[in-house]
């Protein structure tokens, strides 16, 4: 009886009605801006949670093992779990969100983003960046050119800028031994485009990279600042 006029009085939960036909694994882009048009913060918020962060990867659809196994490569090269990587990008829903390459499919052509959500590892790389600063703007190591030195006073500025949000890209330092942990990355996704290249049934990428976030509300909030782009 009692748990008769719980039921009674239970208020059931409500899928938004922009939602309602909303259920593909691998939504088309258009599809996605116009949930976002229509939806604000809560509708970009729940794609970043679900659509663009959770489930089989678009580029692993024909062989999810393959996705588990190289996410178990890269953790023991990074030191992090397994289940703190995952992929972005058009390799996670199979076509482009970036507001210049709205719905161009994923390909030979597109690049594999993954990112990793670990503390300990952005923390690695902010003292790799932190000693690559010093290092340039002290005098220590020197641009080849102009045109690198242009790159490295961006990406200086970008990464602080980067940190201050809860993240970083791991290529914005140089390629350099003295920066263990950005090498590191960079190396790895050196190998794992190479070994992609000759695994059967792996996709085959323009290259990869890696974005650390320090958590997953940093994650989210990146990702709807970024899904908002798209109806500008």
């Amino acid at each position: 009886m009692i748990n008769l006029k719980l039921r009674i009085g239970m208020t059931p939960f409500k899928v938004p009605p922009k939602f309602q036909d909303f259920s593909e694994q691998y939504p088309e882009a258009n599809k996605v801006q116009a949930i976002i048009k229509n939806g604000g913060t809560t509708a970009r918020n729940s794609i970043a949670r679900l659509w663009l962060s959770e489930g089989i990867p678009y580029a692993f659809k024909e062989s999810p093992i393959l996705y588990d196994e190289i996410r178990s490569w890269l953790a023991i090269r990074l030191d992090i779990d397994p289940k703190e990587i995952s992929i972005t990008g058009s390799g996670r829903i199979g076509q482009s969100l970036a507001p210049l390459k709205l719905g161009i499919n994923f390909s030979e052509k597109s690049d594999l983003d993954f990112f990793i959500i670990s503390e300990s590892l952005l923390h690695r790389l902010r003292n790799d960046f932190n000693t690559w600063s010093f290092d340039f703007e002290s005098g220590r190591i020197q641009p080849k050119n102009e045109r690198e030195e242009k790159f490295w006073k961006d990406n200086l500025s970008r990464g602080h800028m980067y940190f201050s949000k809860g993240f970083f890209d791991a290529k914005l330092i140089p390629n350099y031994k003295d920066y263990t942990c950005a090498s590191n990355i960079a190396n790895t996704m050196w190998m794992l485009k190479a070994k992609l290249d000759v695994t059967p049934n792996a996709p085959k990428v323009s290259e990869a990279s890696v974005r650390c976030y320090k958590t997953w509300a940093d994650f989210v909030r990146q990702v709807s600042i970024n899904l908002a782009e798209i109806n500008i």
